[in-house]
């Protein structure tokens, strides 16, 4: 198809920037950059209708990490290493609140806690028994400990009678983050074309031309925020992870609310307006979950529904109102990978299923090192 004049001079010409990718990352860099350069022509490109991958996917967790999670971080980074992944999470969820509003995005402020199945009691101990070391590593950035052990009051069954509940958790609506970032995105000029898949790229020096499904472009500055996706582009350490969700039809009188993790946080559980959102399962099929492909599976969903009317709700009935998968970005290290890749190309990418905590951030630093040669 033959574009006409109007469209090749609106959106096809003189590109100061191109990001590709339309999520979390993608948009707050898109954000930044027309900060650092108000006059400039910012251009997002989107292979999907909506913004792919986990953006507006996930589930909603305002959260840096449970206990089991921190002491699991300890088995693959130093306690300072371990440290400073907590304080860009949890830093990074502030900025959030501050840039999108904490109303415009229903944050609320419930609280975390972390189940232990009933098989997993000498787990449980070893958690404990930990517990006070990392309070006494995270005391002096909260100010106070941050993991503490409550009472399973909330009816769940097959699992240990003690919980650790974490005050500084939160959780938020993922679709209203996303629709307040599109907006601003849309009142800051910025040009977010959906559906335009890139398949190429090629820095030539003083520009990167780009390929598309489509058609070809040319820009000044490409960066690069497509996370879980990124071995489609680049030759770089990020591996996909699948993640499956299922929600439930309303239920009156909900027995819980705030945010929980169960069983090593391989699964994860919420509230959200009277439903229960539940996700999680993909220890039961790595290999199988390492896939750029969207879909649910018996085995994973099978799952999630008995640990639902076993444990999670035993005496409460309950239906399933929808199914759906995201796609993560994963690798060896939790570390995200914020880089120059050569002259006018740069990436953020690998955000290790902590896009709502980290995203805001690394979209701002993805942006801050296009000023490295300016």
């Amino acid at each position: 198809m033959n574009y006409s004049y109007w469209e090749i001079k609106q959106w096809f010409s003189k590109i100061d920037f191109i990001i590709v990718g339309s999520g979390i990352v993608g948009l707050n860099s898109a954000l930044m950059l027309r900060s650092l350069y108000p006059k400039a022509s910012v251009l997002v490109l989107e292979k999907g209708i909506l913004p792919q991958g986990a953006s507006t996917r996930n589930a909603g967790f305002a959260c840096f990490g449970s206990l089991s999670e921190l002491l699991d971080d300890l088995n693959f980074h130093t306690e300072e290493e371990m440290l400073q992944l907590v304080k860009m999470r949890y830093e990074g969820l502030k900025l959030l609140k501050k840039n999108l509003g904490s109303k415009n995005i229903r944050y609320k402020n419930h609280g975390g806690y972390e189940v232990f199945l009933k098989q997993q009691g000498e787990f449980f101990e070893s958690c404990l028994e930990n517990r006070k070391r990392i309070n006494k590593l995270l005391k002096p950035y909260f100010k106070q400990g941050v993991f503490k052990v409550r009472k399973n009051d909330f009816c769940f069954r097959g699992v240990q009678e003690y919980l650790i509940f974490n005050r500084f958790e939160g959780q938020i609506d993922t679709g209203k983050m996303m629709d307040v970032l599109l907006k601003e995105c849309a009142k800051k000029h910025i040009h977010i074309l959906n559906s335009i898949k890139v398949s190429g790229f090629e820095d030539q020096g003083n520009e990167v031309s780009v390929v598309t499904d489509h058609f070809a472009l040319r820009t000044k500055k490409l960066l690069i925020a497509t996370n879980g996706f990124t071995e489609s582009l680049l030759s770089i350490d990020v591996k996909p992870a699948r993640a499956q969700v299922l929600i439930t039809k309303p239920i009156k009188a909900l027995p819980f609310k705030g945010t929980f993790h169960l069983d090593k946080g391989f699964y994860y559980f919420r509230n959200i307006n009277g439903r229960v959102l539940f996700g999680g399962g993909r220890n039961l099929d790595m290999e199988g979950e390492t896939t750029t492909s969207f879909g649910e599976t018996p085995l994973i969903q099978n799952k999630l529904e008995a640990l639902l009317k076993t444990t999670i709700l035993p005496e409460t009935p309950f239906e399933i109102a929808h199914r759906w998968s995201g796609i993560m970005g994963v690798g060896p290290v939790k570390k995200p990978i914020v880089r120059q890749l050569s002259d006018n190309v740069y990436c953020g990418v690998r955000l290790g299923g902590m896009g709502v905590a980290i995203g805001a951030q690394i979209g701002a630093d993805l942006a801050n090192l296009t000023q490295i040669n300016d």
